[in-house]
């Protein structure tokens, strides 16, 4: 019975993390924390591992319902997720090195910036101010997807936020152009993370499928309220998940 209700636990944190990442990103802030309470004792690669496995199909499944509604700008969409492939592939190997924590004040510190800026900036994300892209902008997705591929497949809480944000901020999407952006890099992270963890590290697979499902459903659900209530809902939402993700990594670092 015990396992059985950690198994729904784990199913219930899945279904609600593919809702949230599906909109703004940050599901990893969810679904990551219930893995390592339910497994204190597994290894963290191991867990990461089976984190990546559970959010893979969700992701995809985002970025799906929103390439129907939202065009995708390729010109930048597809350099940053090679350049994010790559990056998340060394940041999982870097798990085995360093210890993910020592990052935790660094992004807290990031994740309030973040924040307020989004906060003081009403008008961030808001309208479109996105140029035609051309060697600056791939330049600048190249940057973005490797630096923040790195950070996910070495850490990962938030960064579907923290692509949202820079889109926005250094290429001039919206909120929901630059949501399925960071959709497109973020399923590259996970593939890269999925292929490194799973030759290196024993995974769980089984969980991971459970999961998997939940997470998937939680994605279209997501993803559908997104698309049907527009920006100004997205940007809402943004500043919600990264509120969550400051008080985490705040009770993580100094209270833990």
């Amino acid at each position: 019975m015990e396992v059985e209700f950690l198994v729904l636990a784990l199913g219930v944190a899945a279904l609600f993390a593919g809702f949230v990442d599906a909109i703004v990103g940050g599901g990893g802030l969810i679904q990551l924390p219930a893995l390592f309470t339910a497994y204190p004792g597994v290894a963290p690669a191991t867990l990461f591992g089976t984190n990546k496995l559970a959010s893979v199909i969700g992701t995809t499944s985002a970025a799906i319902q929103y390439s129907r509604r939202v065009a995708i700008p390729w010109a930048v969409a597809a350099p940053g997720a090679v350049a994010a492939l790559v990056g998340s592939w060394f940041g999982a190997k870097a798990v085995a090195f360093l210890d993910p924590a020592l990052l935790r004040p660094l992004i807290l510190m990031l994740m309030v910036m973040v924040a307020v800026y989004t906060f003081v900036r009403k008008d961030l994300g808001s309208i479109s101010t996105e140029p035609i892209h051309g060697a600056r902008s791939v330049t600048l997705a190249v940057s973005i997807g490797g630096v923040v591929g790195f950070y996910d497949g070495f850490f990962g809480p938030g960064t579907g936020s923290f692509l949202i944000f820079l889109f926005i901020r250094f290429l001039g999407m919206d909120f929901l152009r630059a949501s399925v952006t960071a959709k497109i890099l973020n399923v590259a992270t996970n593939v890269a993370a999925i292929a490194y963890f799973a030759g290196n590290v024993e995974l769980m697979w089984q969980l991971a499928a459970l999961m998997a499902v939940c997470n998937l459903t939680g994605s279209v659900v997501g993803s559908r309220m997104a698309m049907r209530h527009g920006t100004g809902f997205v940007r809402k939402m943004f500043l919600a998940v990264v509120s969550v993700l400051i008080a985490r990594l705040a009770y993580d670092t100094f209270l833990r």
